[in-house]
């Protein structure tokens, strides 16, 4: 475990342990971020102390054609030990936000470093309403939480994260109960949505699914596309 008062990002970091060649486990922590990144190359920003910025570098088994699932794994898992944890409904936004209410609590992002898969936390904990850098996010201390003291939190979401990734790495990343706990926790099944993909095309339709590969399957026009990759917006009433 490598913790710092202050980095450019912690997924940085990890990526340059995974190409130096640190075993699988590495934990990275920091107190604040000043280039942390989201999906799409979005800004991840937390006051200093206000949240649970970490990356994870793993060292997968399992065959790469099972590693688009990782992502999907730690935020079903994070989801699950906060739910615990604070007693907050803590769901999922396909691909991996982390929702309460339609209100964004935090969000992962997962690279491929060499042989390594990089996997980027940040959480919400006493993040004031004021701090936060958009206006459909939230903390958990605004939700309500029971729990918002850092270091239970981060020893809860790491033994949950952990022992899910075990199981999926002994089990060759073959999909067990992971899509159907997934499946469980994701809001944006059974909404109307739009998909802004990465070669510039849209879709919008209903999310019926979410696949044995990951993707979410919108049904189009009686058509149902599945999609890997892109910015996926819920656009029924009362979405965010």
């Amino acid at each position: 475990m490598q913790l710092f008062d202050e980095v450019g990002s912690t997924n940085e970091v990890a990526a340059e342990q995974a190409r130096a060649g640190t075993p699988s486990g590495l934990v990275v922590i920091a107190e604040s971020q000043t280039d942390g990144r989201g999906r799409l190359d979005r800004q991840w920003t937390s006051p200093p102390r206000a949240g649970l910025t970490f990356s994870l570098l793993l060292r997968p088994r399992a065959p790469v054609a099972h590693w688009p699932w990782l992502s999907g794994l730690v935020a079903a898992a994070a989801a699950t030990a906060l739910q615990e944890r604070t007693a907050i409904d803590v769901r999922l936004k396909w691909p991996n936000d982390l929702v309460v209410g339609g209100r964004k609590l935090g969000g992962l992002l997962a690279e491929v470093v060499d042989d390594a898969v990089v996997v980027g936390v940040g959480i919400n904990v006493t993040t004031r309403r004021n701090e936060l850098p958009r206006t459909d996010a939230t903390s958990l201390a605004l939700e309500g939480a029971e729990a918002t003291d850092r270091l239970p939190l981060l020893v809860s979401l790491l033994r949950k994260i952990g022992s899910d990734y075990v199981s999926w790495n002994d089990a060759d990343g073959a999909p067990t109960n992971l899509p159907q706990t997934y499946r469980g926790l994701c809001t944006t099944i059974g909404r109307r949505v739009r998909a802004d993909l990465l070669d510039g095309t849209q879709l919008e339709g209903e999310a019926v699914d979410v696949d044995a590969h990951g993707r979410l399957v919108i049904d189009v026009d009686g058509e149902h596309r599945p999609v890997a990759a892109g910015d996926v917006v819920h656009v029924h009433p009362g979405a965010p």
